[in-house]
C-alpha cells in the first residue's frame, strides 16, 4: 500500500476509521482490522473510544508498524489544556507517541487561538511526541494561516471528501505545499450505495458502488483515506478497492458527477470552501 506524506508525516494511503465505534465492538474493529493487514488506525479525543482503540493495538503488539492518528476537540486548544489533552490521549492509547496529531475542528475564534495551540503542537513534534502535525476542517484561509503566517509543518487536512463531495480548492492548495489530504466520511455517509453512475460501472468492474466511490478517491494524488468499517468483510471490501483498476472513460464518467454534497454538519462559523 502507498504511503503518503511529507514533514514527518509517512501514512498508509487507506486506513480504518473509528468514529461512533466503542467498547468491545471498537476494540473486535481494529483488531480484525490490523489482522487484515491495515497499518493506519484513526482516532479522536471526541470520539470517546481512545482507550478501545489503545487496547486493541497494544493486544496485537505491531504498535511500531501502525499509524496512528488522533485529534483535540476544539474547545481545548488554549496551551495548557492542548498539552492536557495531548497527554490523556496518550495514556488512554497506552502509547508514548502518535504518529500525526491533528486539531479535530476549527474553534469559534480561531483565528486568534491558532499562533498559541500551534506553539504547543510544534514543541509536542520536536519533542517526538507527535511524529507529525496537522488540522481538520480547516478551509485554506485557515490553512494558510497556519502554514504561511505561522510557518508550522502542517502535514495534513483532514475533511469531508468523496465523490459526491469534491474539496477542489483544499486540493489545489494542499498540494501546493506538501499536505496530505485524507478523506473522511469516504463514502458520503452511506450516500454512494444508492448512486446509479456508480452502480453501473460497479458492474461493469464486478464491484460494489462504495468500492469504485474508494477506488476514484485514491487515485487522486496526495489523498488518503478512513472509511469506517466495523465487520471483517467491509474491512476485506475496503482492501480490494485497492487493486480496482478504472480506466479513462470510468474516470471521466465518475469526475463529472456533482460534487456538492456536503453530509457533516458544522458550526456556522467556519467559512466553507466551495464544493467542487
Amino acid at each position: 500500500m502507498q504511503r503518503l506524506g511529507e514533514h514527518g508525516l509517512h501514512m498508509p494511503q487507506l486506513g480504518l476509521g473509528t468514529y461512533t465505534l466503542k467498547g468491545a465492538a471498537c476494540r473486535a474493529s481494529v483488531e480484525s482490522a490490523i489482522g487484515l493487514g491495515y497499518r493506519h488506525i484513526d482516532t479522536a479525543q471526541m470520539y470517546g473510544n481512545e482507550e478501545d482503540v489503545g487496547a486493541a493495538i497494544e493486544a496485537s503488539g505491531l504498535r511500531a508498524q501502525i499509524h496512528l492518528t488522533t485529534k483535540v476537540w476544539h474547545t481545548n486548544l488554549a496551551p495548557d489544556a492542548l498539552r492536557r489533552s495531548f497527554d490523556e490521549s496518550l495514556a488512554k492509547l497506552r502509547t508514548d507517541h502518535v504518529d500525526l496529531y491533528l486539531i479535530h475542528w476549527p474553534s469559534p475564534t480561531m483565528a486568534a487561538d491558532l499562533p498559541a495551540a500551534m506553539a504547543v503542537m510544534c514543541k509536542l513534534r520536536e519533542q517526538g511526541m507527535a511524529r507529525a502535525i496537522g488540522v481538520s476542517n480547516f478551509p485554506v484561509s485557515l490553512m494558510r494561516q497556519a502554514i504561511e503566517e505561522i510557518g508550522a509543518p502542517i502535514a495534513c487536512n483532514q475533511v469531508e471528501f468523496n465523490i459526491l463531495h469534491g474539496q477542489t480548492t483544499v486540493l489545489k492548495y494542499a498540494r501546493a505545499h506538501g499536505v496530505v489530504v485524507t478523506a473522511y466520511a469516504p463514502l458520503g455517509k452511506g450516500r454512494v450505495l444508492d448512486n446509479p453512475t456508480l452502480a453501473q460501472i460497479a458492474g461493469k468492474h464486478g464491484a460494489s458502488p462504495a468500492q469504485i466511490a474508494l477506488a476514484w478517491l485514491l487515485r487522486q494524488p496526495g489523498v488518503a483515506a478512513i472509511p469506517k468499517a466495523g465487520g471483517v468483510a467491509n474491512q476485506r471490501a475496503n482492501l480490494d478497492a485497492l487493486k480496482i483498476e478504472l480506466d479513462a472513460q470510468d474516470i471521466a464518467t465518475l469526475d463529472a458527477l456533482p460534487k456538492n454534497q456536503r453530509n457533516v454538519a458544522a458550526g456556522d462559523w467556519i467559512a466553507w470552501d466551495p464544493p467542487g
